[in-house]
Order: structure tokens, then C-alpha cells, then sequence
């Protein structure tokens, strides 16, 4: 007879317990979290006039008297229940912008939209995927005595593609001073857009605003080189957002046109440093800029919303681009899971981190994510719903929130986190089971002709 884990004990105990009916419920209430978090507390809910007490909740009456809800991380790696349903909420606030819905007009699906997507300039030779790596440079060797050429056909998926041809060649301290500056200089991208759009219309570059509004959706991925780069939703409105239709001269033409112009112009200078000067860095040279169908609810609506909904939920680690937690020491890269490459990035972070002159860029903190510090989903203001909105309206149609005339007192702290061995193996099973009705689901819906959960 097998012997049981200590896994397979706990997850015994647990459903031998008494409560175990109501410790599923909340476990199953949290989708199947693989890191919930604990509460311990109380809520009332009180008629405003009388002070009646209407509801009371307390956690005394709960399995070791906690609560469980949501970790809400959105990492696939860290907890797949949660990952999935940020990307849900990602999918319909970039489909929102995109077709409208969710307090957005339809009308927005026939303004000017474009998919862009700006690349991390070159910072030294890689290995590639395709039928030949490099081979016009085969026999010709760099200053190291390394080959600068590779006729080998690599598959994408090979441990080879996106590793530097010369460690000793390639530029890791502008890599990761890129990625410190890429947020800024996604900035300085908009800005200049809005500019030269104004300009194209004869108009003064400061009344831009009074005449359209740009708005955009923006996600951030690595590449296999371990370098950053941006997909962006961009959209072209009224003054007044997305209620307000865009001046005759605002054609999707004229959008394209100026897109890939900012691209190439823009740039963010470095603070000086003795050991690396003053950096000007700009995109790389490959710009896509792409109008997005405005014949109803077309594929490539929905594919851009699916894949950004997609990506967001990847952790760091799973990109194979860096960790999904901070690094506390120099010690701690040498134990990283991630190639020589990708260590010697976060090598840099932590030596260029240690020089007063890029003390702001927190660039040691960042180490972990070679140096890039912005979200990985931003958006301007007025492109569609948020995240806190979309959070708003589950709750309400799962009726958690308070009634008018009502008064609400809430206590509550923090009691702890996560799952016991077996209690993660039940609640893994949980949310394998929730993703499986989900699939179901979802594929009924496409197969009536449907939308999307």
C-alpha cells in the first residue's frame, strides 16, 4: 500500500473537520486562490435613521475564524486563479476602448485606432530564430576573437536565441539605462504626437487639446534579447474623449504618418556618469503601426484585446526576462533562475544602482526586472473603463455593496496568508475545475456566434 504524503495528510485532516462545508464554500468563493489572504473582523450594516442593526457578519463564526479573499495577483506563475481573472478584466477594458461598452460609446470602433508597437533599439549582436542566424557574417570575428556571424537555423524556441554573440561586445549598461528610461521616453512619444498632429492641422501645438483628445492602452514586453517593448492601442477622439468625435483632419492616415515620425524622433538624455557618459536614447528602428478594423466586432479587435489580456498575467520569470520578486543582495543573481545573459543585466542594474548619479532610478530595486520600473499595463485617462470600475461592478452583481439609507461599519486586520500543503492542493483543484467549466463555457458562447466572458 502507497503511503501517504504529508500533503495527502493535511488535505485529509482538513475535510474530516467539521467545517470543512463552509471552508470549501469560502475557498471556492476565492475561485481557487493559491494565496489568499486572511481576515479576521466584523461588519454591520445599520439603518441610518433608527440605527437598527439590519446585517451582522463576524469571522468568530468562521473556520479558524477567518475570511478568505482574493490575492489578486496577477501572475499566472504566482497564482493562476487571480491571473485569470485580471486577464478577464484586461480583455474587456482594452475591448471597451477598442468597440466600445462599459460606459464607453460604440461610436469609438469608427474613430481612427491604430495597434503600434515600438521596439528596444539594438545593444549588440544576438543569436536569431529563422532558416540562418547570421551567416553573412560568418568568419569575421570581434575585438574578443569571438565570431561575429552564425549560420545555424535556431527554432524560437531554442535556449540559444536572444544571447548576445559577444558577451564582452554587447551593451548591458545601456540595456538596462533603456529600460529605466522607457517609461519616460513612452512619455515624451505622446507628447510629441499630440505636437506634430497639431502642427499637420495648422494649429498652435498648445490648443491641441481643444480640438482632439489621444488616447491609448499600452502593454510592455520582453523580447527573447531580454529587451523591453511596447504594444499600444492608440485612439484618436474629440476634445471631449471618447463621447466626442475627432476633427476632420484627424484621419488615420495622418495618425499613422505621425506615429512612426515621433517614433523616430524622440529622445531622453541620461544623467551624466564618469564611467558611461551621457546616453541618447531613443526606439529602435522597428516601428509597426497598424489601423485597426472598424467593421464591427472583427478579429482584430478582439485578438489585440486577447493578447494583452494575455500577456499581463505573465510573471517576469515566465518570460525568462528577469524574476517576479526583488533581489536583497549581489549574492542573490548568482542563485537566480535565468541565463548568463539575463544575470549579467541584473549585474549591471546593481553596479550602475551603487553610482550617485542614477541613485533616482532605483535601479537596484529594479534588478530583478533589469532595470524597467514601469507598469506593465498603463493607459491614458479617458481610453476606456478601470480596473477599480470593472472590480465595482462584479461586486455589485454579486450584490456586495452597501444599500441607500444604510450605514456600514467595518473591523477588520490582517490574520495571515496562503494555504497549508493540503489546503493549496484542494484549492488547485478548485480553480483547474472553475477553468475547465470556464473553457466550456466559452467555447458555447463562440459556437452561438456569441461574445467573449
Amino acid at each position: 500500500m502507497r503511503q501517504l504524503s504529508e500533503t495527502d495528510r493535511d488535505a485529509i485532516r482538513i475535510a474530516q473537520d467539521p467545517q470543512f462545508p463552509r471552508w470549501l464554500e469560502q475557498v471556492t468563493a476565492t475561485g481557487g486562490c493559491a494565496h489568499p489572504i486572511h481576515l479576521s473582523g466584523s461588519t454591520a450594516t445599520l439603518d441610518g435613521t433608527t440605527g437598527e442593526i439590519l446585517r451582522h457578519y463576524d469571522t468568530r463564526d468562521e473556520p479558524a475564524e477567518r475570511l478568505f479573499v482574493r490575492c489578486r495577483n496577477r501572475r499566472a506563475t504566482v497564482c493562476p486563479a487571480c491571473s485569470r481573472l485580471h486577464a478577464g478584466d484586461t480583455f474587456h477594458l482594452v475591448r471597451a476602448g477598442l468597440l466600445g461598452g462599459k460606459h464607453v460609446p460604440a461610436a469609438v470602433r469608427h474613430r481612427p485606432r491604430l495597434f503600434v508597437t515600438l521596439t528596444a533599439p539594438s545593444f549588440g549582436p544576438v543569436h536569431r530564430a529563422g532558416e540562418a542566424c547570421r551567416p553573412r557574417r560568418n568568419g569575421r570575428t570581434c575585438e574578443h576573437g569571438r565570431s561575429l556571424g552564425c549560420g545555424t537555423a535556431h527554432a524560437p524556441d531554442a535556449l540559444v536565441v536572444g544571447q548576445p554573440l559577444c558577451p564582452d561586445c554587447y551593451d548591458y549598461s545601456t540595456h538596462v539605462l533603456w529600460h529605466a528610461h522607457a517609461s519616460k521616453l513612452w512619455d515624451r512619444f505622446v507628447i510629441d504626437v499630440r505636437r506634430r498632429l497639431a502642427s499637420a492641422a495648422g494649429l498652435v501645438q498648445s490648443r491641441f487639446a481643444d480640438h482632439a483628445r489621444l488616447s491609448f492602452a499600452r502593454v510592455a514586453e520582453y523580447q527573447k534579447r531580454a529587451a523591453v517593448h511596447v504594444h499600444a492601442v492608440v485612439r484618436l477622439d474629440g476634445p471631449a474623449g471618447p463621447d466626442d468625435e475627432p476633427p476632420a483632419w484627424g484621419t488615420t492616415e495622418r495618425l499613422i504618418d505621425v506615429v512612426r515620425i515621433s517614433a523616430q524622433h524622440v529622445l531622453v538624455r541620461t544623467p551624466y556618469s564618469p564611467s558611461v557618459g551621457e546616453l541618447v536614447l531613443r526606439w529602435g528602428a522597428q516601428v509597426d503601426a497598424r489601423p485597426l478594423r472598424a467593421d464591427g466586432d472583427g478579429p482584430d479587435n478582439d485578438a489585440v484585446a486577447a493578447y494583452v489580456a494575455k500577456y499581463v498575467t505573465k510573471g517576469a520569470s515566465e518570460t525568462g526576462a528577469g524574476l517576479d520578486h526583488p533581489l536583497t543582495a549581489w549574492a542573490d543573481i548568482a542563485m537566480a533562475p535565468a541565463s548568463q545573459h539575463v544575470r549579467t543585466l541584473m549585474r549591471a542594474c546593481w553596479r550602475l544602482g551603487g553610482l550617485p548619479e542614477y541613485e533616482p532610478l532605483r535601479l537596484r530595486a529594479w534588478a530583478h526586472t533589469l532595470g524597467y520600473r514601469g507598469h506593465i499595463l498603463t493607459k491614458s485617462r479617458a481610453y476606456s473603463t478601470t480596473y477599480a470600475a470593472l472590480r465595482a461592478e462584479r461586486a455589485h452583481h454579486m450584490g456586495h455593496v452597501d444599500a441607500p439609507d444604510t450605514i456600514t461599519e467595518r473591523h477588520w486586520r490582517y490574520a495571515g496568508s496562503g494555504h497549508t500543503p493540503g489546503a493549496a492542493q484542494i484549492a488547485a483543484g478548485i480553480a483547474h475545475d472553475i477553468a475547465i467549466h470556464r473553457e466550456i463555457v466559452q467555447e458555447e458562447l463562440h459556437r452561438r456566434g456569441g461574445g467573449s466572458l
